[in-house]
């Protein structure tokens, strides 16, 4: 399981390394294996659905994943792998679509709270935010890619975009500085706050007079225009300094998952698919949580074992929010392997 979804590598792999030590395992048998382990997973993994839903603070992204396998009313092998995510918990969601229904069952109808996400329409049309429940906090690395792209399709744009790619970074160089002083140092706080709002505002005085003027290049004026579309959802952060510019907390913690799918080519059927948007949350909860995944497996699936077979009925000492620190310590320590110099005695 570590190989597959912390590494991400396919088991093909695995099984061609594992022969030349002389075990060679059938696939089928890998297979079997992970759709037994299947139910002992879902109870944790709602458990995380549900304690997402009591956070106020969330990133949400999605990626394409393919399924092979025939559903009805499926047209095609092409699914998407979701993620909304929060301090304490990630939760992945397998689905057959990208619409807003998704997220918005992720997320629960009781959501209250802030919502990174980049400027795909489906966060837009998500009912939370549109009974204002929750607040969109769009992201700046995205708007920034429309003066990159501006500066490498249009070479006479190449002054004016850089200018803004340069206004961007001072954005973030004076956010940063906020925060670093944001409850922290409360008497520097209201100089930060002032000096980044007043380059904010600095900002949309230099897009108002560059849109008013009748030379503006049709790609600039474009990019312009977007900027105030959006403009609502990028300045979220400004009162709420907690809320980041980007959404590249989300970004990165896809990139694992990113790299699975172009290794295993996504899944050969619905439960495997579901089965990796499982374990990609739990073990990117664990490692939110700063526990080792291996120690976390070893416990859970032996506590299981001596269960006979079964899901715990009681899952208080394997969510990492409910743990007691002494738990939460134990699960800490790196994996021990053998002494260094140690002969092996066999």
């Amino acid at each position: 399981m570590l190989d597959k979804y912390a590494s991400y590598r396919p088991t093909h792999r695995l099984l061609a390394q594992w022969r030349l030590h002389g075990l060679d395992l059938a696939p089928g048998t890998i297979t079997d294996g992970l759709q037994r382990l299947v139910p002992l997973f879902e109870p944790v993994y709602e458990a995380l659905r549900t304690h997402l839903q009591r956070q106020d603070h969330w990133h949400g992204d999605e990626t394409y994943w393919q399924v092979f396998a025939t559903v009805e009313g499926k047209v095609g092998y092409d699914w998407y792998l979701w993620l909304v995510l929060s301090a304490e918990v990630a939760v992945f969601t397998l689905a057959a679509g990208r619409g807003h229904e998704v997220p918005e069952a992720v997320l629960g109808d009781q959501a209250r709270g802030i919502l990174n996400a980049d400027r795909y329409r489906a966060y837009l049309a998500l009912k939370q935010v549109k009974a204002g429940q929750v607040t969109l906090a769009l992201c700046w690395a995205h708007q920034r890619r429309d003066f990159i792209e501006a500066e490498r399709g249009h070479p006479e744009l190449n002054a004016w975009a850089s200018a803004w790619l340069e206004r961007i970074t001072e954005l973030y160089r004076l956010n940063a500085a906020r925060r670093k002083v944001w409850q922290k140092e409360a008497a520097a706080f209201p100089l930060a706050d002032q000096e980044l709002r007043a380059h904010l505002a600095e900002m949309a005085r230099l897009s108002a007079a560059q849109q008013a003027r009748r030379d503006l290049a049709p790609a600039a004026r474009a990019v312009l225009e977007s900027l105030d579309t959006h403009w609502p959802g990028l300045t979220v952060f400004v009162e709420h300094p907690e809320v980041p510019l980007d959404n590249n907390e989300a970004e990165r913690a896809e990139r694992g998952p990113v790299v699975g799918r172009k290794n295993y080519y996504g899944s050969g059927a619905v439960w495997s698919g579901q089965l990796a948007a499982m374990l990609f949350s739990i073990l990117q909860t664990l490692q939110r949580w700063g526990l080792n995944p291996w120690q976390w497996l070893t416990g859970y699936l032996s506590a299981c074992a001596a269960n006979g077979g079964q899901p715990l009925p009681e899952l208080r000492r394997w969510l990492p929010w409910q743990m007691t620190e002494a738990e939460r310590a134990a699960l800490t320590s790196r994996v021990q392997g053998p002494a260094a110099g140690a002969e092996d005695s066999s």
